[in-house]
């Protein structure tokens, strides 16, 4: 007798075995309406990949973050992205477990300057929850910054000590987005490219046309830098061409006006960058213009307050509808939100109302004469539109400065990086980090996303793209001053 035969016959038998009684269990829990139970098997699969595979998880995650979608639209009552969310968490909890069995991490990563700072803004996160207004939002915002920033900070930070991890990441984000923008386009072109329909024709996969608009801008540096590497071949080049096109198309037709902003500020950084633009002349500049504001601030908000053109599907009146602060709805809500967030910070200025609880308890804090079309007096028309206001209102002025500090800290390591990096691709994939985190804190300073999925993979990953070329270039430096 085969005993090799034999024994593979014998695991065929135990596998019909256990799915035949999985089977029978789940019509059993199918006849007491337990549907649940069918997920087991892929439950199983996920924490098996997880457990061996991680980093095929996390890129699997970051492909379906463009087109994960929000239960709470759905009217299930949840407010977590599906599926992204719960394999993040569960993906940061088998992460930490390992750590604590066999702490088989890089503790050069913890002690990056640019971690501590992470750190920092965390802890402090943490240490808020306790005075906060509404304790249990307080909390869940709490862990569900922890599921977007150890896996796509610190487990990445380990994932991009192989280049092509790096490359993998950035692309199985771009190629769904690039799926989301043709079905937008196409929704938008049925309805002829008004402005009116650009505000939800990307939906479900994106809630508005301000979020999607944002991540459009945020990868196109990153496409850009791409078509300059020099050691591809040509038909990747015009793959990435037509990609950058795609793109182009996508945020122009988002009618995002702080998207088209964020692009521009990016191009003020590429070129301080590339043209080696000394710190002095920047602070010299930046003190000439609150000079100069100062002094014509009267004439400035007067000029504004003239500027009547409302958003437009003609895009040059959209663009000069920027800076109407007058009758323009979104931007006077903007001024709205931002005055009730700092109403909020004067009121509670250490410790805040508490991480996550802006968007439940601005209402009361609205003045009368900022209130527009879309205000709402039942505090429901969401967060503070600011990366910056929205944690002073929540966690107080340090939560504000540890922000700002780990800010900070990516430039001052992304940019002299640059400088002293070897190897023209991991040069210009750190530009395109750079550029493309400066197109969303810029964009940070009229909305805020960093508490979706949508936007915090690709900003927290950013940031462990510079952690990891960094440590690399430092252990080449090391090596030539050994030798």
């Amino acid at each position: 007798m085969n005993l090799s035969l034999s024994t593979q016959s014998g695991k065929e038998n135990v596998f019909y075995l256990i799915l035949s009684i999985f089977v029978l269990c789940a019509s059993v829990a199918t006849g007491l309406e337990l549907y649940w139970v069918w997920a087991i098997p892929a439950v199983l699969v996920v924490v098996g990949v997880a457990l061996f595979k991680l980093d095929w998880l996390l890129l699997a995650i970051v492909f379906f973050t463009p087109l994960s979608q929000n239960l709470e639209h759905l009217e299930f009552g949840l407010g977590v992205y599906l599926p992204t969310e719960p394999l993040m968490f569960g993906a940061m909890v088998i992460f930490l477990g390992k750590v604590a069995y066999d702490w088989n991490f890089d503790t050069a990563v913890l002690r990056h300057p640019l971690s501590i700072a992470i750190l920092l803004n965390l802890v402090w996160i943490f240490i808020c929850i306790f005075p906060s207004a509404l304790p249990i939002v307080s909390l869940k915002f709490f862990v569900s910054r922890l599921w977007f920033v150890v896996p796509f900070y610190f487990v990445a930070s380990q994932m991009f000590k192989n280049p092509k991890n790096i490359d993998r990441f950035f692309w199985a984000y771009i190629i769904p987005l690039g799926g989301v923008i043709i079905w937008t386009v196409i929704n938008h072109a049925i309805r002829g490219f008004e402005a009116k329909p650009a505000h939800w024709v990307m939906q479900p996969f994106y809630k508005d046309h301000t979020s999607y608009g944002a991540l459009v801008a945020f990868y196109i540096p990153i496409i850009l830098m791409y078509l300059w590497i020099k050691n591809i071949r040509v038909t990747a080049k015009i793959q990435f061409f037509l990609v950058l096109l795609l793109f182009t198309v996508g945020v122009i037709f988002s009618y995002t006006r702080a998207a088209w902003v964020s692009l521009l500020g990016a191009l003020g950084v590429w070129a301080v960058i590339h043209f080696k633009v000394h710190i002095r002349y920047l602070i010299m500049a930046g003190c000439f213009g609150l000079f100069m504001f100062f002094n014509l601030q009267t004439e400035i908000i007067q000029k504004l307050e003239k500027n009547r053109q409302d958003s437009s599907s003609d895009l040059s009146e959209h663009v000069e509808s920027i800076s109407n602060v007058a009758t323009d709805a979104s931007n006077v809500e903007r001024l709205n939100r931002w005055n009730a967030a700092f109403s909020m910070f004067k009121e509670r200025p250490v410790f805040g109302h508490g991480p996550g609880t802006y968007m439940f308890l601005y209402a009361p804090y609205q003045h009368s004469s900022l209130l527009t079309i879309i205000s709402t007096n039942f505090g429901d028309g969401g967060n503070a539109h600011s990366e910056y206001f929205g944690p002073l209102a929540e966690t107080g002025v340090l939560g504000l400065l540890t922000f700002i500090g780990l800010i900070f800290m990516f430039y001052y390591t992304a940019i002299p990086l640059y400088y002293r990096i070897e190897g023209q691709n991991n040069r210009l994939i750190l530009m395109g980090s750079i550029l493309g985190i400066t197109t969303y804190l810029i964009h940070g300073f009229l909305n805020n996303f960093l508490d979706t999925d949508k936007a915090s993979v690709p900003f927290w990953g950013c940031f462990a793209v510079v952690v990891a070329i960094d440590l690399y270039q430092k252990k080449i430096d090391n090596t030539t001053i050994t030798e």
